[in-house]
């Protein structure tokens, strides 16, 4: 991009290397599937051990060759490393071999730009690619001198990479202008939506868990979802109705990954604040893969970095037809769902999964008498809306007793109403109890 470089292919040599005495299968065979899912063809697949990386070409000298080699051998044009490498490193390879390197961030990016589809995703992979752009323009132009100013301005100008610096710079700010709009229009939806007491559950995961299949299964959707990573980028927000309880609201948000470049997560600020604002989070495991704990791992770690480790967690484990194990629903110390195994493929545990999403949200309101004049229609109205009800009785005044089950935010709104009366004390009023009151917590 900012200096000659030579051409790419779709055929490519990938690189790993170790730098820890532990083998990591895993990760390699995740390395080949990110590749495929550029729609890279996969030649031939080197790998090495070292201590610490080299200075100026990053690998050995004798590793060097043996790419060349398998470059030569296979047709291939591309050398994709599961690594950084910093910008000398990356032209001094290119320069030895003479063919594109691509790093790690860099494969990422371009699957990203391949899957964004709305006008949000695709302002967020541009600022993700511009801002790990600017990083790289050291040394880009050097081939360059300084260029001279005009009459009255003698002396040494700009640099072509003072240049590429500052267009970067400035076309980084429009983007982050446009991207606090969608972030502003964002947080006005969730204020509306926490006034009329609609909580938001957002899915999360390692990349390929199946959320979105997930997500389509739950809300009757028709969400992209193919067997790739990073199948889903662009956020999508629908309603869920929820028996017992009412009506939540799911998102389902871009998947995590190992070593998720820091620029994404700054990029996608707009997108994963749906996670951190969230009432309660679906983390949504592969149950099939076996790395599956180090997976996990990676989802809480980057759940810390964003500010959402103190988010409420319902573990999802999902594609249970692999492993022909049966849907069930595991309980915390509380007696509260905690973990529930399903597949989304097939919908077995599904209903188990709706049920203690039920019990969890449930578990953040609490229950109450309301006693409604006969005038207050639109708030019995917005009650049933809420799926807050859980049963009526008409007194003989004409009013109306409601059994309800309400956050505090609800509650708040129930008491500004005139006229409505709640359990307990109301200035100097008071519900009389019922029959229906005992047992309500």
């Amino acid at each position: 991009m900012f200096f000659d470089r030579p051409d790419s292919s779709e055929n490519a040599v990938l690189v790993h290397i170790r730098f820890s005495r532990f083998e990591e299968a895993d990760e390699i065979a995740e390395f080949a599937q990110l590749v495929r899912s550029a729609g890279v063809v996969v030649d031939e697949l080197i790998t090495g051990r070292r201590r610490e990386p080299q200075p100026k070409f990053f690998v050995g000298q004798g590793k060097l060759r043996e790419v060349g080699v398998a470059l030569e051998s296979n047709g291939a044009g591309l050398v994709v490393f599961n690594h950084e490498l910093s910008p000398a490193q990356q032209r001094n390879i290119e320069r030895e071999l003479s063919v594109r390197v691509v790093t790690r961030t860099q494969l990422i990016l371009d699957i990203f730009s391949q899957r964004a589809r709305t006008h949000e995703g695709q302002l967020q992979v541009e600022l993700a690619q511009l801002s790990h752009a600017q990083t790289r323009l050291v040394r880009g132009w050097t081939h360059l001198d300084r260029q001279k100013g005009g009459i009255g301005l003698r002396g040494a100008g700009e640099t072509q990479r003072e240049l590429d610096q500052r267009m970067l710079s400035e076309r980084i700010r429009v983007l982050d202008k446009r991207l606090g709009s969608v972030r502003r229009q964002r947080q006005q939806s969730r204020r509306r939506r926490r006034r009329a007491s609609v909580p938001t559950v957002a899915l999360v995961g390692y990349t390929n868990a199946g959320k979105s299949s997930l997500f389509n299964r739950l809300t009757a959707s028709d969400l992209y979802a193919q067997d790739q990573m990073f199948a889903t980028l662009d956020p999508t927000l629908r309603k869920l109705p929820l028996d017992g309880f009412g009506t939540a609201v799911l998102a389902d948000t871009v998947g995590f990954i190992r070593d998720l470049p820091h620029t994404l997560i700054a990029a996608f600020k707009a997108t994963l604040e749906e996670v951190t604002e969230a009432d309660l989070l679906l983390h949504v495991v592969d149950a099939s893969v076996p790395d599956v704990d180090e997976r996990a791992a990676q989802v809480y770690g980057v759940l810390e970095e964003i500010g959402a480790a103190n988010r409420p967690v319902l573990e999802v484990y999902n594609k249970i037809d692999a492993l022909d194990q049966s849907p069930r629903c595991d309980l915390g110390s509380d007696g509260s769902p905690e973990r529930v195994w399903i597949s989304a493929h097939t919908g077995a545990g599904v209903d188990e999964l709706l049920d203690a999403l039920a019990r969890r949200l449930g578990g953040q309101r609490r229950a109450l008498k309301v006693l409604l004049p006969f005038s207050s229609g639109r708030t019995r109205s917005w009650l049933y809306q809420l799926g807050a009800v859980l049963d009526e009785q008409l007194q003989e005044d004409g009013r109306v007793e409601l059994t309800v089950r309400v956050d505090e935010r609800a509650e708040a709104r129930l008491r500004k109403v005139p006229g409505v009366l709640l359990q307990g004390v109301r200035g100097n009023h008071r519900i009389p109890p019922s029959p229906l009151s005992r047992g309500i917590s």
